[in-house]
């Protein structure tokens, strides 16, 4: 009998959702989390807590570069901001060599109130996360970005064919029936899906465009693309000391007053003042250009001569084709750079509603053909592995996750190569969990992972205060919510990991469910 449209849309739907299901959960997993990469970047350094914010954090900055790199060929400061509240400092050196054709930098932080240097422990942080969603890891860049970039269609894909097939999609997004097995995890599959369906839509498309340069190359780059202009080559010799700058201060204030917006980076660069292109060369002249992000078609920025403050330039957003506009817009969606706390909030939740979605999906596959089977005395090959591998992607993702927090502060702040061993750390616990759901029946590792997990994740406060300066209650007196943020979500999540593991010991699920349960208890026999 042939199979009518809908029908079709729904082995699409499940099969696409499935073969790469894990895949998805873990991008969705590590991308919500990136949105606030910045925060936890912060979390995981605790010699930065405690800091405090200065009146003129620029004049600090500028003081403390002249004493301790006095003759490098620039000098770049990060402002504090509400997302990291720390001033940071970096500089290259007279002939420094090159990284991925840019300078090689020195990096420093300092504290912005008393200009005394910090020494933070180095740290994978949240980039190790942010970078992991679409670029994995251990893997030529070109290819984990073909592998998220087919996962992201998939995905796509999966979206659109489930909102075909499901006739009532809207009207079920208002029902949820609790502990009712199957009829549960396509309710919650439903809701979470309905719940931030313009962003699904939104964040796998612009996901699309941003993976264009490598899913088609030829058309991303076009016919009269030009080779990458080489760098220029730093001088060999060192440049004298730069004379006194302009006070930077009035610079600030007179950019921020036509932005509307804060003043994010200072760099100030030795160069020729009438060359078109930046060329460090050993002069005497400087130039100051502070740089604001708009978040959607480019950077802001104004360029100074650094001797008497005089404006050189200033540009705001690039002149560009309408694709590139789009593309750009896209691609500040997809990253939500330029949104404020409360917008990124709604971004962290809407991705968490994905991350749901994904994994109630891979649930729902199992409990639809354990209940087909529950009748007969053996399962599948097929559903075993499923059910095995659903423990590991899922819970164990996120014991992974937890874990690599706990690693952060476990770790000896000195050890060498502390990053690759937090990295370390993350693969060797997703790794354990996954073989852990292989040896033992699956309804025991899931409530066994889920528990440590949230033993993990509210636990995460009191690590902290141990290993920091800075607890909780103190973070949330002295108003640095940057900190205080990271902990409490960790609060909300430990308790939701909590709750699972406790509906998994004592709702031995019904009805439909009921095959899922008889499954994960004979699973082990498999």
């Amino acid at each position: 009998m042939k199979k009518g449209f809908r029908q079709s849309m729904a082995w699409l739907h499940t099969w696409t959702g499935l073969l790469l299901g894990w895949l998805l959960f873990a991008i969705f997993l590590t991308g919500t989390v990136a949105y606030f990469r910045s925060e936890l970047t912060y979390w995981m350094r605790p010699e930065l807590h405690g800091a405090g914010a200065g009146p003129d954090p620029a004049g600090q900055a500028l003081a403390q570069l002249a004493e301790i790199a006095p003759q490098a060929a620039s000098w770049a400061i990060t402002l504090p901001d509400e997302r990291s509240p720390v001033l940071a400092l970096s500089w290259t050196d007279p002939g420094a060599g090159q990284a991925g054709g840019r300078a090689m930098a020195n990096v420093a932080h300092i504290d912005a109130a008393t200009g005394a240097l910090l020494h933070p422990r180095e740290t994978a942080g949240g980039n190790f996360l942010y970078r992991f969603h679409f670029e994995l890891y251990g893997l030529p860049r070109t290819v984990a970005r073909w592998i998220v970039g087919i996962a992201t269609m998939a995905m796509f894909m999966a979206i659109i064919s489930g909102v075909i097939t499901h006739k009532k999609i809207f009207k079920e997004f208002f029902t949820f029936r609790p502990r009712k097995g199957q009829r549960s995890w396509l309710d919650m599959h439903n809701m979470t899906g309905v719940l931030a369906l313009p962003y699904h839509v939104m964040i796998t498309f612009s996901g699309l465009v941003l993976f264009a340069a490598t899913l088609m190359p030829l058309v991303a780059q076009g016919p009269g693309a030009r080779a990458p202009r080489p760098a220029a080559e730093a001088p060999a010799v060192s440049p004298p000391a730069p004379p006194p700058l302009a006070p930077v201060a009035p610079l600030i204030a007179r950019a921020e007053a036509a932005w509307s917006m804060p003043v994010g980076r200072i760099l100030i660069e030795k160069r020729d003042l009438g060359a078109p292109e930046i060329v460090l060369v050993p002069q005497r002249n400087s130039v100051v250009t502070v740089h604001g992000g708009s978040g959607s078609n480019g950077v802001e920025r104004m360029r100074f001569d650094g001797r008497d403050g005089r404006l050189i330039e200033a540009t705001g957003r690039p002149a560009a084709s309408a694709v590139t506009r789009f593309g750009n817009a896209l691609g500040s969606l997809h990253r939500a750079r330029f949104a404020d706390t409360g917008l990124r909030w709604l971004f962290f939740v809407a991705g968490l509603a994905g991350t749901v979605m994904t994994g109630s999906g891979l649930l729902l596959w199992v409990s639809k053909r354990a209940a087909k089977h529950a009748r007969a005395d053996r399962y599948p090959f097929g559903l075993r592995l499923v059910q095995r591998l659903n423990v590991g992607g899922i819970a164990g993702l996120a014991l992974a996750t937890a874990g690599y927090l706990w690693a952060n502060r476990l770790v000896p702040a000195q050890l060498p190569d502390r990053p690759q061993a937090e990295i370390a750390a993350f693969f060797s616990i997703w790794l354990l969990a996954t073989l852990w759901g292989f040896l033992r029946p699956p309804q025991e590792s899931w409530r066994a992972q889920l528990g440590l997990t949230a033993a993990l994740l509210l636990g995460l406060p009191l690590l902290g205060a141990a290993t920091g300066p800075v607890s909780l209650p103190q973070a949330i007196w002295q108003g640095d919510w940057v900190l205080a943020s990271v902990e409490l979500t960790a609060l909300f999540c430990g308790l939701l990991c909590a709750i699972a593991a406790l509906q998994l010991r004592s709702d031995p699920c019904r009805k439909a469910g009921s095959g899922a349960i008889r499954l994960a208890k004979t699973g082990a026999e498999g």
